[in-house]
């Protein structure tokens, strides 16, 4: 019997595409940090200087200056979808609602220094978001952006109807906004039982706990 094909390996970004990434990835920091200790009077120019880069630079990579932590918001929802992306194949794949929340903890437990600092400079930014309506625009886009590249991912994991795969792609990713922006509004390690972690998993239970269908996985 012929085997199938194999896809294709995903082609590595070339070195211009990397520095790119890394460059708006440093502006991103840089500008988390200044927003979260001096809020919505940060400007464009003192992000600029503060990551080392001209201000016509800064505009070839972000329109505004909320704009520019849009990449550091976004790891943790790329961390995740690609988690769920790439599942267990096999009579061994855990139910579609527990691969939810596999993904969704290992996406919000920090895994190394950088992945906690991203975590806290989250926190920071969601601080200063009531005094700043454009970067709370930011930070729903990432999660909008989110929940509908999860809908494709969910579609190919269940046989659910197309309903329900929607409602399972706004559950779970309300679940996750609402466990960082609740973890971020008090002081609890990330961690601990308040942690996103542990919170985001009793956000997912308790939203598809009317979506049982979700679990009828492809054959």
């Amino acid at each position: 019997m012929p085997t199938a094909p194999r896809p294709s390996p995903a082609a590595r970004p070339s070195l211009t595409e990397r520095r790119k990434a890394e460059t708006q990835l440093e502006i991103a920091r840089t500008a988390a940090a200044l927003f979260a200790e001096r809020g919505a009077a940060v400007t464009a120019d003192e992000i600029a200087r503060a990551a080392g880069v001209a201000l016509r630079t800064f505009y070839r990579y972000f329109r505004t200056k909320e704009d520019a932590v849009a990449p550091l918001l976004a790891v943790g929802v790329r961390q995740w979808l690609d988690d769920l992306a790439a599942p267990p194949a096999g009579p061994d794949a855990p139910p579609v609602r527990e691969a939810l929340e596999r993904a969704a903890r290992r996406a919000l437990t920090p895994a190394d220094a950088p992945a906690t600092e991203a975590l806290h400079w989250t926190r920071g930014l969601l601080r200063a978001m009531p005094g700043d309506p454009a970067l709370r625009a930011v930070w729903h886009r990432v999660h909008h952006d989110s929940e509908e590249a999860l809908v494709p991912i969910l579609a190919r994991l269940t046989d659910a109807g197309p309903l329900a795969v929607r409602l399972g792609a706004a559950a779970a990713n309300t679940a996750m906004r609402v466990a960082v922006e609740e973890w971020a509004s008090g002081d609890e390690p990330e961690d601990g039982p308040q942690g996103p972690a542990e919170l985001v998993i009793r956000g997912m239970r308790a939203l598809t706990a009317g979506l049982p269908e979700l679990d009828d996985r492809k054959g």
